[in-house]
């Protein structure tokens, strides 16, 4: 058997519970690792490839190398003290966790948050997406080996990163949406400056879709790869672009919408193929719709009106016994929190369920199988995953 001529026929059968039982003194079969420090969006993951040839015939994924567990700090952290841990949960896209904690707290303790502080808060969670989105972008390209796609992307990432500092007072975590509302409103000349970035971000997009998604040797790899079956969308708890690429039209914004999303026209970018090259077209497109709704967003937003509402003293907060699960739409998809409080100054419980678990846990290791060793890596990335939010 020649290494680029695997016999599949040589390959172990699943047992009833699933497991393989692979004997790797055979000589048939070569254990590989690849990560945990692999270059790319992934981060810190390590897979356990079994390989026969050159194609994958089991993936494991392992976990553990940031050692975070956030979820067990915010037990002994006051409810404002916890608001600066959360954005760590998920670097590239920290404001959406500052949103569901704070939208929790609120909800749990009663209040209710300004109707300017809304739309600023929908604002930043549309200018986190096209963040997600862009480093993703390059991610995937990269795998791929089309790097000038990765120093686009990430240069017009930094235009948004700018908009970000001007706003917040900083670039990657930002801490500006807390419980009650934001912390300060636009700056002056804020509209026109994002509207700048805006439009580079479209015309480095065409750039993109010219020299990635017609590129001959992209579609030739992506297309076909990791095919993700519509039946396994409810069973593995499929969610975000992840699902909308194979034909199912799960967006939270839509199905519950929360902030200012309901006065915003929009439909959900949906695909069809459910493979690696229909993922990343719903991205790119969905990328393109926050574009369109930022610019909904600054159009109908008030002028004026309080950013904060009334809240109690964060020093001495308590918060009446109760739980709730808060969720939303992250440019992963589903993303949640559930608060339990028991009256205390202190959260009793909280749980984060982000979409990296379940994409890249349970259904990365189906589809890794019969996949050549060459596309893991752009496997993994097409799911969309970051490690944080599985070790939290």
């Amino acid at each position: 058997m020649g290494i680029f001529d695997a016999d599949r026929s040589q390959y172990p059968t699943p047992g009833p519970d699933g497991s393989l039982d692979i004997d790797l003194t055979s000589g048939k079969y070569l254990k590989l690792w690849q990560g945990p420090n692999h270059p790319g969006i992934t981060g810190n993951m390590s897979l356990e490839l079994i390989v026969c040839g050159d194609e994958v015939v089991k993936g494991t994924t392992h976990v553990g190398y940031l050692h975070r567990g956030f979820e067990k700090l915010m037990e002994r952290r006051t409810f404002i003290q916890c608001f600066p841990i959360v954005c760590r949960i998920c670097v590239p896209e920290p404001d959406f966790n500052e949103y569901c904690y704070a939208a929790a707290v609120e909800e749990l303790a009663g209040i209710q948050a300004p109707e300017r502080a809304n739309w600023i808060r929908t604002l930043i969670l549309e200018m986190g997406r096209i963040n997600s989105y862009l480093m993703y972008l390059g991610g995937q390209a990269g795998a791929f080996g089309l790097g000038v796609i990765a120093q686009w992307t990430t240069y017009v990432r930094d235009l948004m990163l700018d908009r970000f500092e001007e706003l917040s007072g900083a670039r990657i975590y930002h801490m500006f949406i807390l419980p009650g509302g934001v912390r300060d409103g636009l700056p002056d000349g804020f509209e026109q400056r994002m509207e700048e970035t805006l439009r580079e971000i479209e015309e480095t997009l065409q750039q993109v879709y010219d020299v990635m998604f017609c590129n001959a040797v992209f579609k030739k790899r992506a297309v076909g790869l990791g095919y993700v079956d519509p039946a396994w969308i409810e069973p593995y708890g499929i969610t975000g672009p992840v699902a909308r690429a194979a034909g199912v039209a799960n967006d939270v914004r839509k199905d519950q919408p929360y902030l200012v999303y309901p006065e915003l026209d929009f439909e959900p970018v949906i695909g069809h193929d459910s493979d690696l090259y229909t993922r990343a077209d719903v991205r790119r497109r969905d990328l393109l719709l926050s574009v369109d709704l930022i610019r909904q967003i600054l159009a109908g937003m008030p002028s004026d009106g309080p950013l904060m509402a009334e809240i109690p003293s964060v020093l001495h907060w308590r918060i009446p016994r109760g739980e709730t699960y808060i969720r939303g739409e992250c440019s992963r998809g589903e993303y949640g929190y559930y608060l339990v409080t028991d009256g205390s100054g202190y959260p009793r419980r909280v749980n984060v369920r982000g979409p990296s678990y379940t994409h890249a846990v349970a259904l990365f290791e189906r589809l890794v199988v019969n996949v050549n060793i060459s596309d893991v890596a752009a496997l993994l990335v097409s799911l969309h995953t970051y490690p944080p939010e599985i070790e939290r």
